[in-house]
């Protein structure tokens, strides 16, 4: 099948995707035909939690990162604004993963974007899932946000 990468601009120090975090996951999505946003993942023993599999905070972050990114597809910028996890079976380490992100709006209110991910072993078996709701925030808001959180004297959890 076709698969096109998804530019979702990794040279930054995000955890999940950014290339520019040493200790990070370098995660790498792309498109399919069915315009699905899918990532194929082998997590290393350093992501351990129970004895080779992984920890549940890592699983979170990978579920969150494929909605974020099915946002992006849609051509949203969204933070997560609340996330349900649902984890079915241990997460094997070194092993082949697949994850999988879906994006919908929120009819009732524009900066709204309900989404839900899934993490599979190779053989299609779903290891865990989430579901999510994002708010979309533009690039002017992150950056005066940003600027904000620098400022000295300044709230620091100051609402987007």
């Amino acid at each position: 099948s076709r698969e096109i990468p998804l530019a979702h601009g990794t040279l930054n120090g995000c955890f999940g995707c950014g290339n520019d975090n040493d200790a990070g996951l370098h995660l790498q999505f792309f498109v399919d035909e069915e315009q699905r946003v899918l990532c194929r993942v082998k997590l290393a023993k350093r992501f351990q939690g129970p004895p080779g599999h992984a920890h549940g905070g890592i699983i979170a972050t990978l579920l969150d990162e494929a909605m974020s990114k099915a946002n992006r597809h849609r051509n949203i910028v969204a933070m997560t604004r609340h996330m349900s996890i649902d984890y079915m079976r241990p997460v094997p380490l070194a092993t082949d993963l697949v994850l999988e992100g879906r994006s919908e709006s929120d009819l009732d209110s524009g900066r709204k974007h309900r989404c839900s991910a899934e993490l599979r072993n190779a053989e299609g078996t779903v290891l865990a899932s989430a579901t999510g709701i994002f708010i979309q925030v533009t690039e002017e808001v992150l950056h005066r946000h940003n600027a904000r959180a620098q400022t000295p004297g300044q709230r620091k959890h100051q609402p987007l």
